[in-house]
């Protein structure tokens, strides 16, 4: 029998979202899965050619890009970080709506025009994606690299400025900041390492079409 194909996961905001959308393509991780408490990272499932790792969610990309997962379901912010020439992106699954945006203090809001920036000083942990939206624009952006936390960069002067995802907009609302630029939609897509695809896509490729078919 060929070694299963693993199916990376994201942590957090996707997974509960995901866990639908697998049952359709016939997928049914073992009851620990869905747990956010349980430790363990590795899963099995209701079929013994699939498993199933559940990873952070910058994580799930570079599990697909080196070979080691052959599936994963990642945001499509991570893939415009990233971007990752191994990877194939076949199925916008539908889930995982949010935004990415740029935020800042209410305050300077007020009295602030993005079309003037010359200048921006950010807090974020897209730094590659921010450089390119404001490079399209010619604003030099300073990029600060933080992996969460990001509304009190502003509030602690580390920057004027964040660039982060947004669904609610309820945290940056609680801590003083508003939207004032929304640099891309997001939604979470199904994605493939290349030459897994070409070797094993007898094993592949009925699930990206069970994938796609669970969208429609």
């Amino acid at each position: 029998m060929a070694d299963p194909v693993i199916i990376a996961v994201p942590k957090g905001r996707i997974l509960e979202e995901a866990l639908p959308l697998l049952a359709r393509a016939g997928i049914e991780p073992e009851r620990a899965f869905s747990d956010e408490g349980s430790r363990a990272l590795r899963f099995a499932t209701n079929r013994p050619d699939i498993s199933l790792i559940r990873v952070r969610a910058f994580d799930v990309a570079t599990f697909v890009a080196h070979g080691a997962a052959q599936l994963g379901i990642v945001g499509s912010d991570v893939l415009e970080e990233f971007d990752y020439s191994e990877l194939y992106a076949p199925v916008d699954l539908g889930i995982g709506h949010c935004r990415i945006s740029v935020a800042e203090p209410a305050e300077l809001a007020a009295s602030d025009d993005p079309r003037e920036w010359s200048h921006v000083r950010v807090a974020t942990k897209y730094p590659a994606l921010t450089r390119r939206h404001f490079e399209a624009r010619g604003v030099q952006a300073e990029c600060v690299k933080l992996n969460g936390a990001m509304e009190l960069a502003p509030l602690l002067g580390l920057s004027s400025r964040i660039v982060d995802l947004v669904s609610s907009g309820r945290t940056l609302k609680e801590n003083g900041l508003v939207e004032v630029e929304v640099i891309a939609q997001v939604s979470a897509r199904l994605i493939a390492n290349r030459a897994a695809f070409k070797m094993r896509s007898a094993q592949i490729a009925p699930l990206i079409d069970a994938f796609r078919a669970a969208v429609e």
